[in-house]
């Protein structure tokens, strides 16, 4: 495998090939797009220099087209935002089914 290629299989197998890495961005050759990253970034797997990463929670920062390549970037969401996003949702739904009159 060549060194400066990082391959990426996204929750749902898709596999993104025979990328380069350039700090924190990927870039592809072929089309990314949003909706290949949407709801399917709980389990992301990245391999390259001769180790894999497995990375739970992702988020999709950016996608970029720079001339015939598409640049884009993915974070991992810390453990204390995910907690901040459950409780929102519960809260959201308690509101939802008191219906108060804020």
């Amino acid at each position: 495998m060549n060194e400066n290629m990082v391959y990426g299989t996204l929750a749902d197998g898709t596999s993104l090939g025979s990328l380069k890495l350039n700090g924190n961005n990927f870039i592809s050759t072929t089309e990314v797009t949003k909706e290949m990253f949407e709801d399917n970034l709980t389990e992301v797997t990245i391999e390259g220099g001769g180790t894999i990463e497995k990375h739970e929670n992702m988020e999709l920062v950016q996608i970029s087209k720079m001339g015939e390549e598409w640049w884009f970037i993915l974070r991992d969401i810390p453990a204390e935002e995910l907690e901040q996003m459950a409780l929102k949702a519960q809260l959201d739904y308690l509101s939802m089914m008191v219906d108060p009159e804020l």
